[in-house]
C-alpha cells in the first residue's frame, strides 16, 4: 500500500529529535584533520561538560541562532531548566523560525543536546577529525570560561567552546566556517546553576511532549532494513558517519539515521510513500547537482524529495556545501522498472555471495 506522506504528520517529532541534539557545524578536511594531536585537557573539559550537565541544577535562557545559504539569520530564545535525576525541560519562548513547543530529555537519556556536552560517541567523532586544544579563557553571562578550540589540519578553528570554570557545563558554543565566520551560535544569557525555582516545571510538565523516537536500531535491524531494499548508508560525503538510528512506528514507519563528523550534524529521515505536494507548498524548488528537491532554511537546513519508492527528508545543522554533498550522495530517481530490475539484481547478488 502505498502511503501519501504528510510533513506535518511527523516532521514535529523528528524535528524536536533532530534539536536535541548536537547541533555542530563546520567546514574543512576532516580526514586530514586527524593528523593533528588533541589536548588531554581540553577533551577531559568537553568530556566533563556532559557529566555536568547532568548532575548540576540550573535554570536559564538560551540563545540559538544559526545562518542559512541565503544568508539570512533565523534565531530561538530557549528557556531551559534542569533538574537531576529528572532531566531538561525547554521551552521555546520566542523565535522567528517555524520550529516552537516544548520538549524534555531524561537523564538516563544518552542522546543529550543544545549545550549539554558530548556524548563518547561525539567525542570519539570530533578527536577522529579535529584537534582538540585549550584556547585561553573567556566570559559567558559573568562566568569565568576555559575556551576549547576544535581546529582543523590548517590550524584554523572550525568550533570554539566555552566550559564553565566553576561549574564545568558549557556555555557558549561557536561553530566557524573557514573564513572564521559564525554559521550557528548557541549560548546562554543567563544561568543560574542553583536549584531550579522556575514555574516552567509544573507549567509545562502535563504538556511536555518527549522526543518519541525512542526505539533504537541495533546493527541487526539496520542490516535487515538493507535487506529489505531501504536505503540506509554508514557513511555520508565530508566524514560524515551514521551514529545513531531509530523508527518511529505508526507513520510507514519512519527511520531517522543521524550522521555527524564530531561538529555537522545531519538527520536523514526515511519513509516509504509518495511525496504529498502540498506538504511542501511553503518550500522552493531547487536542482542540486542536476536532482530537483525541495529546499527550506529555518533553524536547520531542510531538504525533501521523493525517490525509488521513499521519500527523503534531510535535516542539517552543516555548511550549505556539506548539505549539498549529502543530498547528491543519496538516491534520486529510478523510479521505474529498470530502476527496481537493477535493485533487485543487486539484492539477489548480495544473497548468493554473503561474504562479499
Amino acid at each position: 500500500m502505498t502511503h501519501r506522506i504528510s510533513r506535518n504528520s511527523w516532521m514535529a517529532g523528528g524535528i524536536a529529535a533532530a534539536l536535541l541534539m548536537l547541533w555542530f557545524v563546520t567546514t574543512g578536511d576532516t580526514a586530514s584533520g586527524a593528523r593533528l594531536q588533541s589536548d588531554p585537557e581540553a577533551l577531559r573539559l568537553l568530556r566533563g561538560a556532559e557529566g555536568a550537565a547532568r548532575t548540576t541544577p540550573y535554570e536559564g535562557t538560551q540563545f540559538i541562532t544559526a545562518w542559512s545559504r541565503s544568508g539570512m539569520a533565523t534565531t530561538s530564545l530557549v528557556k531551559v531548566v534542569h533538574v537531576p535525576g529528572d532531566g531538561t525541560h525547554m521551552r521555546v519562548q520566542s523565535t522567528t523560525a517555524d520550529q516552537g513547543g516544548q520538549m524534555f530529555e531524561a537523564d538516563d537519556s544518552d542522546r543529550t543536546g543544545g549545550l549539554t556536552g558530548y556524548t563518547p560517541k561525539m567525542l570519539d567523532l570530533l578527536v577522529r577529525n579535529y584537534a582538540v586544544v585549550r584556547a585561553g579563557q573567556g566570559e559567558v553571562s559573568g562566568r569565568a570560561t576555559s575556551v576549547i578550540e576544535a581546529r582543523r589540519a590548517d590550524g584554523s578553528a572550525a568550533g570554539r567552546f566555552h566550559i564553565d570554570r566553576q561549574t564545568g557545563l558549557m556555555l557558549r558554543r561557536e561553530l566557524l566556517d573557514q573564513q572564521g565566520r559564525e554559521v550557528n551560535l548557541t549560548f546562554f544569557t543567563e544561568i543560574r546553576p542553583t536549584a531550579p525555582k522556575s514555574q516552567l516545571l509544573m507549567a509545562s510538565a502535563p504538556h511536555t511532549v518527549e522526543a518519541p523516537w525512542a526505539h533504537q536500531l541495533a546493527s541487526a535491524d539496520l542490516g535487515s532494513l538493507r535487506y529489505r531494499g531501504w536505503p540506509v548508508r554508514d557513511n555520508l560525503p565530508d566524514r560524515l558517519s551514521l551514529y545513531d538510528a531509530r523508527q518511529l512506528d505508526g507513520h510507514g514507519p519512519v527511520v531517522h539515521l543521524s550522521y555527524s563528523d564530531g561538529l555537522s550534524v545531519v538527520s536523514v529521515f526515511l519513509q516509504r510513500g509518495t511525496l504529498d505536494a502540498g506538504s511542501v507548498a511553503s518550500w522552493h524548488k531547487a536542482t542540486r547537482g542536476g536532482r530537483t528537491v525541495y529546499l527550506s532554511d529555518t533553524m536547520q537546513q531542510r531538504a525533501m524529495w521523493a525517490s525509488r519508492g521513499y521519500v527523503f527528508t534531510v535535516l542539517a545543522d552543516a555548511p550549505p556545501p556539506v548539505v549539498d554533498s549529502v543530498v547528491a550522495a543519496l538516491p534520486h530517481g529510478e523510479t521505474g522498472f529498470w530502476g527496481r530490475l537493477r535493485r533487485g539484481l543487486h539484492r539477489l547478488s548480495s544473497w548468493a555471495n554473503p561474504f562479499d
